[in-house]
């Protein structure tokens, strides 16, 4: 019997070691707010992209598209939360966001910015190679309350028209982050316009710096493509939303969740989502 006790409180304090040791990260394109998106108003599905995230239990995530109300929307919503990053036309609040939202009580904010993805000036807004508009990578170092380690988290949306400059754009961020935090693991998450057939994913993936969480993963769940444009380009597969990182992640199960709510979409791209562990 002392035994038997003895072997389900190792059990037990396994499987909570396991537990504290893991954190679920995402990539979400919310879609941003236009009136041009009838049937799908931001004020209609704002609640159906926080209930999503709070169902999933994301630890840390990236968005893409989000104007300034959207994001303070969704830090009233995500109670606990807290975020970083500024608007890309202006530097401040003005454009879209590539913010990255994190759990407070899971982890510290060690030190965080926004560079735009340029070969001239990462500084200031401006359009970067053959983009048709500016583009940034909003980064952050943080801690992770459960076990004190560090890591950066990187958080983009590239180019939808320019060749160039998501190639250019991918070989960039990869320099940065060794700049901003030398030595410690890379999350990079991001709408990166791109599949996994592209030479700008190739960069990324066959970088030997980053791999992507797909193909790491024991578990994976594809069940189409990870853009739905409303619903109506759903295709069998196809990632263009993405999730790269470094040792000493690894990857327990990856996902496109397709949650729905009364038939509709909470935003024209599904969340991808991956379980780490350090």
């Amino acid at each position: 019997m002392k035994r038997l006790c003895l072997a389900i409180l190792l059990l037990v304090g396994f499987s909570y070691i396991l537990s504290a040791q893991e954190l679920t990260v995402a990539s979400f394109n919310i879609r941003l707010k236009t009136t041009a998106d009838v049937g799908n108003l931001w004020e209609d599905r704002k609640q159906a992209v926080t209930d999503l995230i709070q169902f999933h239990e994301f630890d840390i995530f990236g968005i893409q598209e989000g104007f300034y109300e959207q994001v303070q929307d969704m830090k009233q919503q995500l109670l606990g939360f807290d975020y970083v990053g500024v608007g890309r036309d202006d530097g401040a609040q003005k454009g879209e966001y590539s913010a990255i939202f994190y759990n407070q009580h899971r982890f510290k904010l060690i030190k965080d910015g926004t560079f735009w993805l340029s070969p001239t000036d990462t500084q200031r807004p401006n359009r970067g190679w053959d983009a048709a508009l500016p583009r940034v990578c909003t980064w952050a170092v943080f801690e992770d309350n459960k076990n004190g380690k560090q890591f950066i988290f990187m958080n983009t949306h590239f180019d939808h028209i320019g060749v160039v400059a998501r190639r250019e754009s991918a070989k960039l961020i990869l320099e940065r982050a060794e700049d901003l935090a030398t030595g410690l693991p890379i999350i990079l998450t991001g709408d990166f316009n791109i599949d996994e057939t592209n030479e700008a994913y190739f960069t990324l993936a066959k970088s030997g710096i980053v791999q992507d969480a797909y193909d790491l993963a024991k578990i994976v769940y594809e069940p189409n493509s990870s853009f739905n444009a409303w619903g109506k380009g759903l295709k069998p597969k196809q990632r263009i939303d993405h999730i790269f990182l470094t040792k000493p992640f690894s990857v327990r199960k990856y996902g496109i969740l397709t949650d729905t709510y009364m038939g509709k979409f909470p935003s024209d791209h599904f969340p991808v989502v991956s379980v780490l562990q350090w």
